[in-house]
């Protein structure tokens, strides 16, 4: 028997070496190189490519104009928020990466997900839990899972078979970290093994048309376990967001081959499990009983959602030689550069002073759209001077001291009309040609109108 040849493979872009090297020759990342075992070369591998020696190989080549661009079908999951992350349904066929934190509530949403969708013949596999776990959680929360079949099995082989029979037309694998194949040696969790285990469960989800979830482990760095490879193997990467001292729950869209990518939906997690939340702007917007200086409210974009959220600032004196720039749910580095643009364009200093900035709820703002908001709770913190709360924030702000304007600028007015705000200040080109009701908007081109338009 021919021994087993050792490779090492890259976690992070799945990349192949002979021998061991402290970086990947790929992708660069280091210390990211583990030790697999080759899988043993089929015996057909040398006719493969018997094509090239003038052989038929029965492939045929398609134009494109000749495809037929069909509409895609989706099937309701009884919850819009998270049909609304999925970009508009389930797809048949499709397969979708869950990931999050431990205990933030993956099996429980994808546990009550299924119970809705009773008529598909719907399929739980699990390979951490027993049957008992899996129905008690059920019945915790007061679900009808009448048409909800289980399985407990880590063996890929095994678990397509059972669905070849069974026939379920959506499947939760729950999770692919604790799956295997015969086809590799390693263990369940290993590079290797979670690579081959997902193209076999993905392969299987195209043929068959089966829409398959698999529930992802993260790391303590907060990515997602395993090869980078298997993001891309998949159609939709969905990930659990939130502060686990917190009862909400966002899931983003990383990615999403059906749908826009970074649509969020929003949930509050109670006693009877996940409840989507309608109103998502309500609850990034803190009840103040009266209103306080460094508080901004500001439209971000989550996907094709705009949502209202509350920016926060405390700027104090420093008694440090170097003072102090926090930021939560905002990019570290942009609040300097902001720090150093308000300095130069506005006038204000900021060097001796700490500067805290936060987003209310937990939410993640990655946008430029939040710079002249984080500008203005930072006046209102250091002056001391309250916000009218009726004044609405967005824009972008530039080196030079200019406001450019944002993408979707008209719908995040609507939204902030909608939810009663009297005045917006934006950048001038993001002023709608015709006006809103109810909503005066405030264009500017300088850092240093903004500062002056507000009293």
């Amino acid at each position: 028997m021919a021994k087993a040849k050792v490779l090492y493979s890259c976690t992070d872009c799945g990349s192949e070496a002979p021998k061991w090297a402290g970086q990947c020759g790929d992708c660069g990342a280091w210390n990211t190189l583990v030790e697999i075992t080759a899988a043993p070369a089929a015996s057909s591998r040398t006719t493969r490519y018997a094509g090239f020696a003038g052989e038929a190989t029965g492939l045929k080549v398609q134009r494109l104009d000749e495809v037929s661009p069909d509409d895609v079908t989706r099937i309701n999951t009884g919850s819009a928020e998270f049909d609304r992350v999925l970009g508009g349904g389930l797809v048949p066929g499709s397969v979708v990466l869950l990931g999050g934190d431990p205990g933030i509530g993956k099996s429980t949403l994808l546990l009550q997900i299924l119970t809705k969708l009773g008529e598909l013949n719907p399929l739980y596999i699990t390979g951490e839990e027993s049957l008992q776990q899996v129905s008690a959680r059920a019945l915790r929360l007061g679900l009808k899972v009448d048409d909800l079949g289980l399985l407990i099995e880590t063996r890929v082989e095994d678990i397509l078979n059972t669905a070849q029979k069974e026939k379920p037309r959506v499947m939760v694998v729950d999770s692919i970290q604790t799956m295997y194949t015969d086809e590799l040696q390693s263990a369940p969790g290993a590079v290797g093994q979670v690579r081959e285990s997902a193209a076999l469960l993905v392969r299987y989800a195209k043929q068959t048309q089966t829409t398959i979830f698999l529930v992802g482990h993260v790391t303590k760095e907060g990515a997602l376990a395993g090869p980078r490879v298997l993001e891309h193997m998949v159609d939709t990467v969905l990930y659990f967001e939130g502060d686990s001292g917190s009862r909400y729950r966002l899931i983003r869209a990383i990615k999403n081959r059906y749908g826009a990518v970074n649509e969020l939906g929003v949930f509050a997690m109670t006693d009877k499990g996940l409840r989507e939340v309608s109103n998502p702007s309500a609850i990034f917007l803190s009840q103040h009983e009266e209103s306080v200086p460094g508080s901004v409210i500001m439209v971000t974009l989550e996907g094709s959602r705009p949502l209202l959220v509350e920016v926060q600032s405390l700027v104090d004196e420093s008694h440090l030689s170097n003072p102090r720039r926090v930021t939560t749910g905002l990019e570290h580095n942009r609040l300097a550069m902001l720090l150093a643009v308000l300095h130069r364009h506005g006038g204000i200093v900021t060097h001796d002073q700490d500067v805290f900035a936060n987003v209310v709820g937990g939410v993640r703002v990655t946008e430029t759209g939040a710079d002249l908001a984080v500008l203005l709770a930072v006046k209102s913190s250091l002056s001391n001077r309250i916000m009218p709360n009726d004044v609405i924030v967005f824009g972008e702000v530039g080196l030079a001291g200019e406001i450019r304007p944002v993408p979707n600028g008209q719908e995040r007015l609507h939204e902030a009309a909608k939810h009663g705000f009297k005045r917006a200040l934006v950048s001038k080109g993001n002023v709608p040609a015709k006006p809103i009701k109810g909503l005066e908007v405030i264009g500017v081109t300088r850092l240093s109108e903004a500062l002056n338009a507000i009293d």
